[in-house]
């Protein structure tokens, strides 16, 4: 089997906002009523609408003018991030005719058959372990979820409250990946015994607030989740100072990645391991410095001076980043497989010391897209609000990392997060023939792990 390098470099479009220009997994501008404030000591907080109180690691996200903000304490504009999923995922049908009455959908989760699960939980379910799904809600009605209503928590301002897909379908696929329930019927989890909570970021209107994402991991940490997923993220980020497509010079890039990293490392600290999608932009994470994009949208190239970009929150301190793979051919390829399970995906970043882990997140083949063929069925399967629906995406390979933590947890209680990342780099290898930047540590294997 050859080594694949197919990947272009990056393919990015968009205006530089706040110093992070649009692309890939999301979309992101700068928001003008929301600030992130690194607090001056003894700051008063009184004057003004408090979002979240993170002062405990020195931090608050204030709905404030400017200058109010800038009173207490160094303070960026909070940004509003938008979904971007890969193509595919538009052109990919919904199972309709499938609800919880039919028999069980196991033979078409190729990810679980790849990841062995039935013998994973012949050792454990996930008994005793808490994932938080942040995203953009889980549909605490659905008959194959589980979902911990008590602790669930929305995070937006839009009065929706928890345990509701108000942000769109993604959440609820998501979780279903991590903990759909063993309860034959419809689709199973990598672990179905985990306790499922719901923080949900994205609002009824699209949109999530990276001052949400960082509560939401706060939070994640402050109720002891053991794991918490987070499939989504902005790229690429400017590791240092940049000259906008105005010409002004943004310092914010920093700003968002120093306040993530102290979160994330308090978060880490507590015992809850970060798990977050790579991201969907087929770019090398690893070596995307100085390059030219059209910044401005105008169709012509400028320079992001400084160059060195970042991809947050999966290049975050303390992240277990995941790429995604997958097969071409699954239960429709005329003489088989054409790519296996372990494959990496078309559109997944990648990068030898960017990424920690791939797993399972679905590919496709796009020239059978519109044909007759079920190219859908190299997709992930799981539940969506209603029923059940195939999705791909790093989105969806974090969630199989994120169930085979808590079963990695529950196998070992006394290990904490640190411990956890480490068995699952161990017990994973590089496929033979593939290129390791595509896997970091390797290919995710559950079994072992435990």
């Amino acid at each position: 089997m050859p080594t694949h390098t197919r990947r272009t470099f990056l393919r990015a479009s968009g205006a530089l906002v706040g110093g992070i220009a649009a692309s890939g997994t999301v979309t992101a501008a700068t928001r003008t009523d929301r600030y992130l404030v690194d607090l001056r000591r003894n700051a008063d907080l009184g004057g003004v609408e408090v979002v979240h109180d993170l002062r405990r690691i020195g931090y608050a996200v204030v709905r404030a003018s400017r200058s109010e903000a800038e009173a207490l304490g160094t303070a960026v504009p909070d940004l509003e991030l938008r979904l971007k999923e890969p193509e595919t995922n538009g052109r990919a049908p919904r199972a309709e005719a499938v609800t919880a009455a039919d028999e069980p959908l196991y033979p078409l989760q190729w990810d679980k058959q790849a990841l062995d699960v039935e013998a994973a939980h012949e050792v454990t379910t996930g008994e005793g372990t808490r994932v938080a799904v942040i995203d953009s809600g889980v549909d605490a009605g659905h008959p194959d979820l589980d979902v911990n209503v008590d602790l669930s928590r929305n995070f937006t301002d839009d009065g929706a409250g928890a345990g509701v897909p108000a942000g769109g379908d993604h959440g609820t696929h998501v979780a279903g990946i991590v903990a759909a329930l063993d309860n034959e019927t419809g689709v199973v989890g990598t672990a179905p015994a985990t306790d499922l909570i719901d923080c949900r970021v994205f609002s009824d209107e699209g949109g999530a607030s990276f001052g949400d994402v960082l509560a939401a991991i706060a939070y994640a940490a402050e109720i002891d989740a053991d794991v918490a997923n987070l499939s989504l993220g902005a790229y690429p980020v400017p590791r240092r100072a940049v000259e906008t497509a105005d010409g002004e010079t943004s310092t914010f890039g920093s700003f968002y990645g120093k306040v993530l990293n102290r979160v994330m490392t308090a978060a880490n600290r507590e015992g809850t391991l970060l798990v977050i999608s790579a991201g969907n932009d087929g770019a090398n994470l690893q070596n995307d410095v100085g390059e030219r994009i059209d910044l401005d949208g105008d169709g012509d190239a400028e320079y992001l001076s400084g160059g060195y970009w970042i991809s947050l929150p999966n290049e975050g301190a303390q992240a277990l980043s995941v790429s995604a793979t997958g097969p071409i051919g699954f239960r429709w390829g005329k003489e088989g497989l054409r790519e296996p399970p372990e494959s990496p995906a078309f559109y997944t970043n990648y990068g030898t010391n960017a990424v920690t882990l791939g797993a399972p997140g679905g590919d496709a083949d796009l020239s059978a897209i519109g044909t007759d063929a079920a190219w859908y069925y190299d997709l992930v399967l799981s539940t969506v609000p209603g029923g059940y629906g195939w999705k791909a995406g790093t989105s969806m390979a974090a969630p199989n990392v994120a169930g085979a933590a808590a079963l990695v947890k529950s196998a070992n209680p006394e290990y904490g997060a640190n411990q956890v990342e480490a068995a699952l780099k161990r017990a994973a290898t590089v496929p033979e023939g593939y290129d390791r930047a595509y896997y970091g540590s390797g290919f995710l294997n559950v079994v072992d792990a435990l």
